[in-house]
């Protein structure tokens, strides 16, 4: 049995008969228990999962309404609510909690029949790009397991990278989706602000972030938008986009597209194999049709900046609910008084929940407002304002999704600054709302590099085709592991 089929293979398969639910799961939980201790992509798993298989296989063959999953395994980053298995955010503030409602899009996701499989590890509130930062250990990318996998949404990137399920959720505040899509050869989305609900979402930053699918193909991908987008009556920033089938009319082609291609993101501070690789991918993108050319945006030199200022802020406030006393760990009260009681249980934080922590209590504090939160809230309006310049003149904006390679675990972790600057490439389309997706395009050195296509608000058809037309031209290796 191949477990790297694609969403459409796996339908098709348990439609026609050739295979059943049950059998897909079984050996999906079976290779989760071989690579798991190489890779650590999941924190917990569905222990129901193989029963859940079974009662859909009873409804297909007695010929009852199936949703359109089919049973499909799909992971879900850690941080999205899931009614009765643990949602720890990869913290030991939350190590037991058990949530007790789902997420809308866990809910999307079940009403289709879907199989929630296991909650992925990320980095510790989804702060971090290498998932270094969790509680429970960092995971490891299964092109080389010496190497970082990205994050936040790691775990869910080396889940679907691993060929541990089809599928998965992740939440994207600075390119917590893309940059792991990029660093394990998968593709991943970042919806239009408001197109998914974020009910269920443990917030971090609520201006920026958006649960968005990874999947292995740029069809697989659609196929899961279809069925987590759409207005929410619990979450009022949500957008009624209509009912839009994003697996339509993916193969229309780049031809007469006018793709610009992001000066600032190409240039200085980007290694020579990702430059190579981008060069490429334009060129070949030229060669399908479409027109390409340089455009600037000055801003987004001032990006990292202004993403940290606000991101930091927001999730100061998030974080204020966790005092071990409404959400904790075991820590006996004798013996302390209410605010060294709540300060030595927030010890337990990691170091990177703490340095935002600290500076997002900063940032917004008296005589620094103006100094930084309100300065960073203009140049994001700044931001806003470029990008939709230069949607006036292009149908797409173009990048690598990453600066760099991924690197090794270790090699960055106490150098926090070199981290946050590698966010340059994707944090613009979190502070302008915009949508935009990581597709795998090359490896070299057997590492992973992925292109990054920008589009306009709500244009995610135009992005997919796009990003369909690229994955077309690529021949790419399955994972070694």
């Amino acid at each position: 049995m191949n477990l790297g089929i694609t969403a459409t293979q796996y339908l098709e398969q348990i439609k026609n008969g050739s295979l059943t639910v049950e059998e897909f799961i079984s050996k999906t939980m079976e290779r989760i228990n071989k690579v798991e201790p190489s890779i650590h992509a999941y924190i917990s798993l569905n222990n129901d999962a193989i029963s859940q298989a079974k009662q859909i296989d009873k409804k297909l063959k007695a010929k009852e309404n199936v949703g359109s999953c089919l049973g499909m395994p799909i992971s879900i980053k850690d941080n999205i609510c899931t009614k009765g298995m643990k949602t720890t955010c990869a913290s030991k503030m939350l190590e037991n909690f058990v949530a007790p409602y789902d997420a809308t899009v866990i809910s999307n996701l079940k009403s289709q029949d879907a199989i929630i499989i296991g909650k992925t590890n990320l980095d510790e509130f989804a702060m971090g790009i290498s998932t270094e930062f969790s509680y429970f250990g960092p995971s490891r990318n299964p092109w080389n397991t010496d190497y970082v996998p990205g994050g936040s949404s790691g775990g869910s990137a080396v889940s679907v990278s691993a060929l541990e399920c089809i599928a998965s959720l992740g939440s994207d505040t600075g390119g917590s989706v893309r940059n792991p899509a990029s660093f394990c050869s998968v593709v991943g989305l970042k919806p239009t602000y408001g197109l998914v609900s974020r009910y269920g979402l443990i917030s971090y930053a609520n201006s920026i972030e958006q649960v968005g699918p990874m999947a292995r193909t740029v069809e697989d991908t659609a196929f899961i938008l279809n069925i987590i987008s759409g207005i929410d009556q619990h979450d009022n920033t949500t957008i009624d986009k209509g009912k839009v089938d994003y697996t339509k009319e993916l193969d229309v082609g780049v031809e007469g597209k006018r793709i610009g291609i992001i000066s600032e993101m190409i240039g200085e501070g980007v290694d020579k194999q990702v430059a190579a690789a981008t060069s490429k991918a334009i060129s070949k993108l030229q060669t399908l049709g479409a027109e390409c050319n340089e455009v600037s945006l000055d801003s987004v030199k001032f990006s990292v900046a202004t993403y940290y200022t606000i991101a930091a802020t927001e999730a100061g406030s998030n974080l204020a609910r966790y005092d071990n006393i409404r959400y904790g760990f075991d820590f006996d009260v004798e013996g302390y008084e209410f605010n060294a009681y709540i300060s030595k249980a927030r010890k337990n934080f990691g170091p990177e929940v703490t340095r935002r922590m600290i500076l997002g209590s900063f940032v917004p504090s008296a005589g620094y407002v103006g100094k930084y939160f309100l300065k960073a809230l203009k140049v994001r309006s700044k931001i806003k304002s470029e990008i939709e310049q230069a949607f006036k003149k292009f149908d797409l904006l173009i990048a690598p999704t990453s600066p760099v390679l991924p690197f090794k675990i270790g090699e960055k972790v106490d150098d926090p600054l070199s981290l946050y600057l590698l966010d340059i490439n994707t944090i613009v389309a979190n502070l302008s709302g915009i949508p935009a997706i990581s597709i795998p395009y090359e490896m070299t050195n057997g590492l992973p590099i992925g292109i990054q296509f920008f589009a306009n608000s709500m244009q995610e058809k135009t992005l997919l085709q796009a990003a369909y037309a690229l994955e077309k031209t690529t021949n790419l290796p399955g994972v070694p592991i």
